[in-house]
């Protein structure tokens, strides 16, 4: 076994500024998270941090000018008419009794997952409430010399500051630097009722997958102001909200790594092909499981 090697396929894979990692040509910032979940830096439509970029409906795929029922996707023009995503229980709101009991966004329905490709996806309920529980949450009116208000959501250095939300960016532990520590950026970028923009810089808003359990009217979202970080809260399938994408990570699991044979080891190199990490060497490819292309 070449210890050499495997260290440096493990420097690899580590390699790079806390936001310099990239996905399928969108970068993502590693938390630290149980899960291993990998946050996404912008918004789907945005190409920086601070931006709100585009809104989406539960469910839809594209943009409109127009947010409610009349236009929403799936139903005939009322909350009791949905074509899709209604359980058994909720057939009231289903079109003629319609339900499907489907609770979670399909592929095909996915924003992120149709968007951005690869392996994006839009979070679910569980790897929302992750980020609020795990990480160390400061509100602020400014972020990469902009103005706007927003949660920066640190990658938490000691365990008491998991889950711990400051209300402003002039008393943050001192221990957190926005210019060198891990993090993501979340605007308050408010939300679109009819033709309005709502809320902005009061309120942040964003879909996860899930299908709120209160009635299949509404879906499960995360709602954030200064001062709190809420989830379990719902909101109707037509609004439109913002949507912060995220994937798996990918698989650096050190036996994985070894399992590449590595007697007379030559230049090793990492790149990334149809979002599937690549390893190089000897002009041979390897996936992460060790197993030749």
């Amino acid at each position: 076994m070449n210890r050499a090697f495997t260290l440096f396929v493990s420097t690899i894979l580590a390699t790079g500024a806390w936001a310099q990692n990239t996905h399928n040509g969108h970068e993502y910032v590693d938390l630290g998270l149980t899960s291993g979940t990998m946050w996404a830096t912008c918004n789907v439509g945005a190409d920086a941090p601070e931006k709100a970029g585009f809104f989406y409906a539960w469910g839809e795929t594209e943009t409109k000018e127009n947010y409610n029922w009349s236009t929403y996707k799936w139903c005939k023009g009322s909350d009791h008419t949905q074509t899709k995503y209604v359980p058994q229980s909720y057939s009231s709101y289903g079109y003629e009794s319609f339900y499907d009991d489907k609770v979670t966004l399909e592929k095909a329905d996915d924003v992120a997952s149709q968007t951005w490709g690869g392996s994006w996806v839009v979070p679910t309920f569980a790897q929302q409430e992750e980020l609020r529980d795990e990480c160390y949450w400061v509100w602020t009116n400014t972020y990469n010399r902009v103005s706007v208000n927003g949660y920066i959501v640190y990658k938490a250095k000691k365990v008491s500051d998991k889950g711990e939300k400051v209300t402003s960016i002039s008393t943050p532990s001192p221990d957190y630097d926005v210019a060198t520590d891990a993090h993501i950026f979340l605007p308050a970028a408010g939300y679109r009722l009819d033709t309005n923009l709502d809320r902005v810089g009061n309120q942040g808003l964003y879909w996860s997958c899930l299908l709120s359990a209160s009635n299949s009217s509404r879906a499960c979202r995360f709602d954030f102001g200064s001062g709190h970080v809420a989830w379990g809260s719902d909101g109707l399938r037509y609004l439109g909200f913002p949507i912060r994408p995220v994937y798996d990570g990918p698989d650096t699991t050190p036996t994985a790594i070894e399992s590449i044979n590595t007697d007379n080891a030559g230049k090793v190199t990492k790149t990334i092909e149809n979002g599937q990490i690549i390893i190089i060497r000897n002009n041979k490819k390897y996936d992460l499981s060790g197993r030749e292309l």
